[in-house]
């Protein structure tokens, strides 16, 4: 007689274990911004993450596999606001802005919205930027950032110029690299982070100077 199948072991998973694993992942992210902002992303190792957020090296390992992947973790985090897997281009502040029927009020929507995000992620994209040159992950994933940068610029150009707001001589594409190069978080890091603007400072003359460099003359304010 055939001996009977045994049935396959379940495997255990709750809402109490996930919501503890997310935890867990978080209190790294947190304490791996903590220790990149505070003494840079090579100094940091993975054994000090793992003493900084209170949890066994191994389970940092395990979550993230090296240092580069949190570090992608934690800009992914930052960059979105919270834990959900949701890209930019899909998030409700920037369908709003980009469904915004007058050019005027949409590129101040952009720079609005623009300095909430750099204000998360303003410090960590120094750090990735600075460590590129030293980490192949790292540079990877800052070139990407910049790949995606753009791309998320150009539909707002191509909104601008569908309701006739660009200036005369302006096309989509000259019209991105104006937005990419004016909304770049290296100005945010001169202005802001250098020459010590408030955050305020930076959003009003980043929304006047992108309205008087890509729209109409008479569109123009003031």
């Amino acid at each position: 007689m055939a001996d009977p199948v045994k049935p396959a072991r379940r495997r255990y998973d709750s809402p109490r274990r996930r919501l503890q694993a997310e935890r867990t992942r978080r209190d790294i992210l947190d304490a791996a911004q903590r220790l990149f902002e505070g003494q840079g992303y090579a100094t940091t190792t993975m054994a000090a993450i793992a003493s900084e957020a209170g949890v066994a090296l191994k389970t940092v390992y395990v979550a993230f596999e090296t240092k580069a992947g949190v570090l992608r973790a934690l800009w992914h985090l930052l960059l979105r606001g919270d834990q959900d897997d949701v890209p930019v281009a899909n998030r409700s502040w920037y369908r709003e802005v980009l469904e915004e029927p007058d050019p005027e009020r949409l590129l101040r929507g952009v720079a609005h919205y623009s300095r909430q995000v750099k204000e998360r992620v303003g410090a960590i994209l120094a750090v990735i930027r600075s460590a590129a040159d030293a980490d192949p992950d790292v540079d990877v994933l800052w070139r990407r950032i910049q790949s995606e940068f753009y791309d998320t610029m150009r539909p707002l150009i191509e909104a601008v110029e569908a309701r006739g707001g660009l200036a005369p001589g302006l096309d989509v594409t000259r019209g991105t690299d104006i937005l990419w190069t004016l909304n770049h978080p290296d100005l945010w890091h001169l202005l802001v982070g250098q020459r010590g603007w408030s955050a305020d400072e930076f959003e009003a003359w980043f929304a006047d100077t992108l309205c008087a460099q890509l729209l109409p003359p008479a569109t123009r304010p003031g």
